[in-house]
Formats: C-alpha cells, structure tokens, sequence
C-alpha cells in the first residue's frame, strides 16, 4: 500500500515545494500572528515557537500526510506551506489545505503550488478525489480552486464563528478522471 512516507522537492517556475525544515519554524509563527492568516484558514490556536519547532521537525515521520513548504524561488523566501492530509486508503481520497504569508499572497503563487501539488498526487499516488473547504469569504482562494480544476459540491452552513460572526464553508474537489481530461486537453492545445 502506498503511503505518503516520501517527501519530495517539487520545482515549479516561481516556487518550490519542499519537506519542511526546523527553520520554518519562525516563518510559520510569523504568518500565525498575521490576523488575516489565521481569519482565511479559520485557526483560533495560538501557538508557541517550541510547538511549532515540535510539530515542524514531526512531519517527516508521518507517512499518512504530506505537508511542505512554499520557498518563492527567486528570494529563497518561505512563503507559505500546504498539506495533502485526511487520506483514505479504503477510498482513495485525501483532503488539501493551504495557508499563504502576506508576502505569497496575490501572485500567483497559490494557483502555481495547488496545481503543482494536485498534479504530484495524482501522478504518484493512489488518489482518485481530492477535497478541500474554502471559507465563503474567501472568493480569491475559491477562484484559485476552480481555476486548477476543483468543482463545487456544497455548502456547509456557519462552520466558523470569527469575531461574532458565523460565517460558511464551500466544499469543493477534483477527481483523477477530470484532472486526465484537463491534462489530456493542455497537451492538445497548440
């Protein structure tokens, strides 16, 4: 049975998605003290440096996820990280999450390291679906999702309360089959 046990370096043109270092440690404390980082993925936790550092060098033993970080390829920076996680073998299915810096954001560096990484599982695992929820207040991420190929299922009615206010989630996903026929019809383009 495959597993998600190897952590690969993925190259893309603006980015590189790697293993996560113990050094990501403070950029990841940095993006968790941005309000608006933790508004877009619906994190109340605080956490301290240790935990982070804790949880950061815990990552290459876990062979039931996949988690990475976003390093612009230009500066060297960190700039975001993301996880295939919530993997199903029994039904060939995970779940993708992703959380970008300020400085990752707005340039199409999420839409680069989504494809990236849905191209990587789909080209190397066992996966048939892939799932993810988007907050409804977050248009930019969804248009991001639709435009790699992930389809709308639903909506989960006041998922997250965030200063007083409930707010919803989209359920989206892209399945093996459509992302075949995406990649069969990029091919094909002249």
């Amino acid at each position: 049975m495959a597993t998600f046990a190897h952590k690969p370096t993925i190259e893309g043109e603006r980015i590189i998605l790697r293993p996560l270092q113990s050094d990501d440690a403070d950029a990841l404390l940095a993006a968790m003290e941005n309000g608006d980082s933790m508004r877009l993925t619906g994190t109340h936790a605080t956490f301290t440096l240790e935990q982070l550092e804790a949880w950061v060098t815990s990552r290459p033993l876990q062979d039931d996820r996949l988690d990475l970080a976003i390093i612009d390829r230009v500066s060297g920076a960190f700039v975001g990280d993301l996880a295939i996680n919530e993997w199903d073998a029994d039904n060939q299915s995970c779940n993708f999450r992703i959380a970008l810096t300020p400085a990752g954001q707005n340039r199409g560096i999420g839409t680069e390291a989504t494809r990236l990484i849905v191209g990587y599982v789909f080209e190397h695992l066992p996966i048939h679906r892939i799932s993810l929820d988007v907050y409804a207040f977050n248009p930019r991420a969804a248009h991001v999702y639709t435009t790699v190929g992930f389809v709308v299922e639903g909506r989960a009615r006041h998922t997250l309360l965030w200063d007083g206010t409930f707010h919803d989630s989209v359920l989206m996903s892209i399945l093996r089959p459509d992302w075949e026929a995406d990649r069969a019809a990029r091919t094909l383009r002249p």
